[in-house]
């Protein structure tokens, strides 16, 4: 009896990823791939994606890409970007999936950094010239070859795409070992340069594994996302498409609307998100109708996700739940749509099989059982270090715990709690004081759609709270009436926002991730500049 593709991903991660690429196209050979996109849709089977990776590959070879080359990819969710992966995993070659939203300066510091051999962008998307970016972008000298999807100019530095799919005789693929580097991703920076995470083929595999554990649920229908594969959700979903055979629904930009629409037609049964996009599909569906009964499972992750939320969702049928991970370590707990609501509510699920987490205090000690500290974890999933080596030192404790930064405690079923990061953590007259807890209060209040926390600078006090808060329409809010609030809740008085900026958006990552930093440095500028 043939195995099914999700036993081959749980079954086999001792392989090459070019040998489980191959191993589910042969297994599960009308998985299929749906893409929406204005101008570059596609709907296309695993077992042709494999054959056109395969020629790919070939001419990978021909370029002159060895085992270990770094291949990076700027494509928005095309389907070049998968045949892309199938042809560097059978040249042997790393990949570096980039989000198509970095501009010259970053593109060059990655590219630089990582060494990159090849370059694969659209000629243009979305009103970028990519051939300009990448002239724009510095001296690249590793750099040989730029393949442009969509152009038509060649030289000795611009490959059109169908010349790299053009006929041509496949040969062996590249020779790897299985703890040799596969991916490499550059995280996005706060105050520093974007650190490049290195995955070998051993720890993808084990990480499409271990969500085939946990999540039964994809092997029965279409999974939808809204990821770009710049960012290693992405990633991991063509992941388990390429390696676990789960038809997937990607977009190549976020239209709420649109999601929804394909959410309904295709009858997906599982989504993961974060919370900007869970608000979005959501709204989409009230203002439209779009029926999306079908989602049996919705995991919502990289984000923090107001109580308020979860509970939206139960109207609609929606059992969401949370997950937790990192670029450095992609899932270390996860929850489950059976969980009890609080738990669904409150906490980030449970440890996965295989992995490992402690919860320790500055000088790497366990803590007591229930304690809060910094979430250490390891396991078969975890990257191998930085591709800048000058990093792991500080990333890492004896025996090889990765320090993920993040502050929480584990209850006695076992969920654990994230309370904060260690930079998000204010501190108030030596009191510190969670972000992450002033946010879920402040998503409790009728004006706020949304909300971000930061410490804004303060002469007396060191720190105080400044709410970043975006207003329902029509709704209006003041300082006085957060106060008002925060006292009627019974909180402690210096958590309550001492300082409320009214914003039309928040600033956000390809994901929807807000970012904090540019917050902190808007309100660092602001108190220089006073």
């Amino acid at each position: 009896m043939a195995r099914t593709a999700a036993e081959v991903a749980m079954m086999a991660t001792d392989r090459s990823l070019f040998e489980a690429f191959r191993d589910c196209a042969e297994v599960d050979a009308e998985t299929r791939l749906i893409i929406s996109s204005d101008n570059h849709p596609a709907d296309i089977d695993l077992g042709s994606l494999f054959a056109r990776g395969l020629k790919v590959g070939a001419h990978f070879q021909r370029l002159g890409i060895v085992p270990g080359d770094v291949i990076a990819v700027q494509l928005p969710n095309w389907v070049e970007w998968p045949i892309t992966w199938i042809g560097a995993a059978f040249a042997g070659a790393v990949i570096l999936p980039i989000v198509s939203i970095y501009g010259e300066n970053e593109l060059g510091f990655v590219l630089r950094e990582s060494g990159a051999r090849m370059l694969v962008t659209p000629a243009e998307w979305r009103n970028v010239d990519y051939v300009a970016r990448l002239n724009a972008a510095g001296e690249l000298p590793d750099l040989r070859s730029h393949v442009v999807v969509g152009g038509t100019r060649n030289d000795n530095r611009i490959i059109a795409w169908q010349d790299i799919e053009a006929p041509i005789a496949v040969g062996d693929p590249g020779a790897v070992g299985v703890d040799d580097v596969a991916l490499l991703v550059y995280t996005s920076g706060t105050t520093a340069d974007p650190k490049g995470v290195q995955h070998t083929h051993r720890s993808l595999l084990s990480e499409a594994a271990s969500l085939f554990g946990v999540r039964k649920v994809m092997r029965s229908g279409a999974f939808f996302s809204p990821w770009p594969t710049g960012h290693i959700a992405g990633t991991s979903v063509m992941l388990r498409l390429l390696a676990g055979g789960v038809t997937s629904i990607v977009m190549d930009h976020w239209n709420p609307a649109n999601a929804a629409e394909l959410i309904d037609r295709n009858k997906a049964v599982s989504f993961s998100g974060t919370p900007f996009h869970l608000n979005g599909l959501l709204d989409a569906a009230e203002k439209d109708g779009f029926d999306l009964s079908s989602l049996v499972d919705f995991q919502v992750g990289a984000a923090p996700v107001p109580p308020a939320m979860i509970e939206r969702c139960a109207a609609y049928g929606l059992e969401t739940y949370r997950s937790y991970g990192s670029t450095e370590h992609p899932t270390i707990t996860y929850g489950s749509a059976k969980d009890p609501l609080e738990k669904r509510l409150t906490t980030e699920g449970r440890l996965i099989a295989g992995c490992e987490m402690r919860i320790v205090d500055d000088a790497g000690q366990d803590v007591i059982s229930g304690g809060e500290g910094e979430i250490v974890s390891r396991g078969p999933d975890l990257f191998i270090g930085y591709r800048q080596a000058e990093l792991n030192e500080a990333a890492f404790l004896p025996g090889g715990w990765y320090r993920t930064g993040d502050i929480g405690w584990v209850d006695a079923e076992g969920y654990l709690h994230i309370t904060d990061r260690k930079k998000d953590v204010i501190i108030r007259g030596g009191e510190n004081i969670s972000s992450r807890e002033v946010e879920d209060h402040l998503h409790a209040h009728a004006a706020v759609e949304e909300a971000a926390v930061v410490a804004a600078p303060d002469e007396r006090m060191g720190e105080i709270v400044c709410a970043f808060v975006v207003t329902r329409p029509g709704a209006e809010i003041t300082i006085a009436d957060i106060g008002t609030f925060f006292a009627e809740r019974g909180l402690a008085r210096q958590k309550t926002p001492e300082r409320l900026v009214i914003v039309d958006e928040l600033p956000r990552n390809a994901t929807g991730k807000v970012l904090k930093q540019n917050l902190r440095r808007d309100l660092k500028q602001a108190a220089t500049a006073a």
